[in-house]
């Protein structure tokens, strides 16, 4: 079977997956699984090309994340006035007052190499920033904590957050990088992880800026609103023509019309990723890959290379991120979670092909599609694997207690069963 033939039955399959889905389980369900395909795939799309063109190890993808989902509250949610009144200039004095703190210090210690000076210049640095921060943070936490309690963000539309997403997740890729990536892949994992939790950490505890723990609701939308195309008289009637209620005919509507621009999104970064792929600076970042010896005795430097190909990887997983969180209508920083958004992501692009970018859009769509199903489908399943067992064995009770975990077990064999059958994945990289 040719690669042109095998990739187009295996994205056939996924969409017959997923129109199956909506033919026997319901639409909706299936423009759910679509939608968050779209944006797996584009998360897919940018850790592929951090290792599967650079082999640079990332786990670190879900501080990304999450940081394009803060971009979006930064963006789109209405200023807060009366917050900025209270402490919202002195808060932003003492972000200028840390990072000048952290410059001053890293000249003083280049020009000096005078570890005491460096030392009291930090210390000093710190305490007159908690002197300026915490009043303000206090102040503006204090203004209508229940509903508020943030500075809010500029009132743009919500897509151009989709735009800063990438730029703050590549602004943050361009500091972590500049610090890990000397180091060893295994250290580099290390690294990128705790940076991630950092970011969370940061984005749970800094009310003033996130809300934390408390979240953010009722984010802006790209699309009309449901009550709105409810209370629209001509929608109504071309719902009524195609036999829909006003409820689920808007609800419809949403899905697709998000789905629409996240696969033009998808469409744009993946011509770009090929047409960089396919050009002398892909072919050059695949020979570092597979052998930096060589490459750095041929002038390369190695370093900066992978440097570039961080940040880009990092961007378009703050692009998906802020996507999401678009969605998702809400920021909730709990719901940031590594197995979510490392390990699944990293079994998509295994799964897929690492090296090859429609692969990872495909085990983008794949996966993403079997983690929700199995959620649908496991309690029946498990249910009647085990009709036969009497209902006071033990054996039965423990099955139907633990098929909360069956998520894990499917992903878990079908990343063995691809590494045994196709070790370099549904469609490996030429």
């Amino acid at each position: 079977m040719s690669n042109q033939i095998r990739t187009a039955a295996l994205f056939g399959l996924v969409a017959l997956l997923i129109i199956g889905t909506g033919l026997f389980q319901s639409w909706d369900l299936a423009l759910v699984i679509l939608n968050m395909g779209l944006i797996s795939a584009i998360m897919a799309l940018g850790v592929n090309l951090q290792w599967g063109i650079a082999g640079l190890f990332n786990v670190g993808v879900m501080g990304f994340v999450a940081l394009g989902g803060m971009a979006v509250v930064l963006t789109s949610v209405d200023p807060v006035q009366e917050a900025w009144a209270a402490g919202g200039v002195r808060a932003l004095f003492a972000l200028i007052l840390g990072a000048g703190t952290i410059i001053v210090t890293f000249f003083a210690w280049k020009k000096t190499k005078n570890r005491y000076l460096a030392a009291a210049l930090l210390i000093a640095g710190f305490v007159l920033y908690r002197m300026v921060r915490d009043p303000a943070v206090d102040a503006i936490e204090a203004v209508n904590p229940a509903g508020t309690g943030f500075l809010g963000g500029l009132g743009l539309p919500v897509v151009i957050g989709w735009v800063v997403g990438g730029f703050l997740a590549a602004g943050a890729a361009w500091i972590i990088g500049k610090t890990a990536l000397g180091l060893r892949s295994d250290y580099l994992a290390i690294a990128t992880l705790g940076i991630s939790e950092i970011i969370i950490a940061i984005m749970k505890n800094e009310e003033w800026l996130t809300r934390g723990v408390k979240n953010v609701t009722g984010l802006p939308r790209p699309v009309r609103d449901a009550i709105d195309l409810q209370n629209d008289p001509t929608f109504v009637e071309r719902a009524a023509g195609f036999g829909l209620e006003p409820t689920a005919a808007s609800t419809l509507y949403i899905k697709i019309s998000y789905g629409l621009m996240f696969a033009v999104v998808l469409v744009i970064l993946l011509v770009l990723a090929q047409l960089a792929l396919n050009s002398p600076w892909g072919r050059m970042m695949r020979a570092i890959r597979d052998n930096e010896t060589s490459s750095r005795a041929m002038g390369k430097d190695v370093t900066y290379r992978h440097l570039q190909v961080f940040i880009l990887g990092s961007a378009i997983c703050g692009i998906a991120g802020a996507m999401m969180t678009t969605l998702d209508g809400q920021l909730i920083p709990t719901s940031y979670q590594p197995l979510r958004y490392t390990f699944l992501i990293w079994v998509m692009v295994i799964v897929g092909g690492s090296g090859n970018n429609l692969g990872a859009v495909l085990g983008g769509f794949l996966i993403w599609f079997l983690w929700v199903q199995v959620e649908t489908l496991g309690p029946g399943f498990m249910t009647w694997v085990t009709s036969w067992m009497p209902d006071d064995s033990n054996l039965k009770a423990h099955l139907l207690d633990s098929v909360q975990h069956m998520r894990l077990l499917t992903m878990g064999v079908i990343l063995l069963m691809v590494l045994r059958f196709s070790p370099r994945g549904l469609l490996p990289e030429r």
